[in-house]
């Protein structure tokens, strides 16, 4: 192996640490594309009538959708097998998810595999796997995005009247086309999240005036999370009716608590 160890893409196979690490960042990067920014491409190519199919992430940051090589064992870890056949069975933002974690685990493989091959004893591992753990991981990335897309649809602006629109959660629940809708933002930067956060909740507080909360009659305030009930049309501050962000979005018809006594009451 002296000198010149090499795979068969013609890339010389990493032996350092630090060699390993660049290679795991930019196997990363690749992956992050695929569920991000590429997302709609990378659904796109996961059609389940095929043949069996792996993501895979190179170290020049390109992803593709291919079948496993067929070489017995492969020159390096195979990703996970298959993933194209639960495209269909699952909502979009759960199969993004589960990708992510296999591609996780296939990163890390891939990055220890090296380590073996090349002898790192277990103060080289140590290091690699601090220099790896302190970058976030694929599924932390996706989720977060869901989360945050969630939020912006399930906090919805309250009007003195709504019958014309959708409610926070009617608007949260709606069905979308499989290919929109997904984690469709560019691979995030902290610069990036930081612009959004500060720019973000300004727009509209000036149509939202008169607003009050049917539980504690608390005027809207922009930077809170509110509902509103599915039967009586009134808003309510997320705390008053103990309902977060995210337990909002399991919930396909929200009555708050005065509808669902009042539903309790005729049926006793």
């Amino acid at each position: 192996m002296e000198g010149g160890a090499s795979s068969s893409s013609g890339f010389p196979f990493p032996r350092t640490i630090e060699e390993v690490f660049k290679d795991f960042k930019g196997r990363r990067q690749a992956l992050l594309k695929a569920l991000t920014s590429d997302v709609d491409e990378f659904y796109a190519q996961c059609d389940p009538e095929k043949e069996n199919l792996c993501l895979f992430g190179h170290r020049n940051e390109t992803w593709q959708v291919n079948m496993p090589v067929e070489e017995v064992p492969p020159e390096i870890p195979e990703p996970a097998l298959g993933i194209n056949f639960a495209r269909d069975g699952m909502q979009s933002k759960d199969w993004i998810s589960l990708v992510a974690v296999h591609s996780d685990a296939w990163l890390m493989a891939v990055a220890f595999y090296f380590g073996a091959r090349f002898g790192f004893d277990k103060n080289d591992r140590k290091k690699l796997f601090k220099m790896i753990n302190d970058l976030p991981s694929l599924f932390e990335v996706v989720t977060e995005i869901a989360k945050r897309q969630a939020s912006e649809k399930t906090t919805a602006t309250p009007h003195g009247s709504n019958r014309n629109k959708p409610s926070g959660i009617m608007q949260q629940r709606q069905p979308e086309p499989q290919t929109k809708g997904l984690l469709k933002m560019p691979p995030p930067q902290e610069e990036q999240e930081e612009e959004e956060e500060d720019s973000g909740g300004e727009a509209g507080e000036d149509d939202e005036q008169g607003a009050t909360c049917g539980a504690c009659g608390d005027s809207y305030a922009s930077d809170e999370f509110w509902i509103c009930c599915d039967v009586c049309e009134k808003w309510f501050h997320g705390e008053c009716v103990k309902i977060t962000p995210a337990k909002a979005e399991s919930i396909k018809h929200y009555k708050c608590p005065a509808c669902s006594s009042n539903k309790r009451l005729k049926h006793g």
